[in-house]
């Protein structure tokens, strides 16, 4: 069984994440979708309401494979532990990429092992980032475009904005 880990801290989801972990579940059998526990990064949302929030967002896509986990320390350790094979990155503009490369390098000189894929999301989710997103929700900007519908409500409510009264 060939198993993937997509490592992020997810703060929010938003729908570009959704496409990648879509296009990982397509080559591989198993996608641990892992939410990095960086307290340095201080996070609009816990850990554990990120990995509920991933849950809550994935049950209706029927991803067969595609599981939500959490972890410390090092990535390559923690693919280890799940028997993973590879990690999957997102890239959505070449400003990623050189970030995403340093990353990739160091994760194989820690562990030659691990593989890092690339996928890069559909083109109109290009500009999406957490980040961004959560700057609108915070200006009481509608997000229901860019994030899941459980989603844009812990945004409304975490950041006591009307949550818009759009279709999901």
């Amino acid at each position: 069984m060939r198993t993937a880990i997509y490592p992020g801290s997810f703060d929010p989801l938003t729908n570009g994440h959704l496409d990648v972990i879509q296009r990982a579940a397509k080559l591989f059998d198993r996608v641990v979708v892992a939410v990095a526990n960086n307290a340095a990064k201080s996070p609009l949302f816990s850990t554990d309401e990120r990995v509920g929030l991933l849950a809550a967002s994935l049950a209706s896509h029927g991803l067969p494979g595609v599981s939500v986990d959490h972890f410390d320390g090092l990535l390559v350790d923690y693919v280890a532990k799940q028997g993973g094979c590879a990690v999957v990155r997102g890239l959505r503009a070449v400003s990623d990429f050189e970030f995403e490369f340093q990353l990739a390098l160091m994760n194989r000189k820690l562990n030659e092992s691990v593989e890092t894929i690339f996928l890069m999301p559909k083109d109109t989710y290009s500009f999406l980032s957490s980040r961004l997103v959560k700057e609108i929700a915070r200006l009481g900007g509608d997000v229901s475009a860019f994030v899941p519908a459980p989603v844009r409500e812990a945004l409304a409510a975490r950041l006591k904005t009307a949550a818009p009264n759009f279709p999901s």
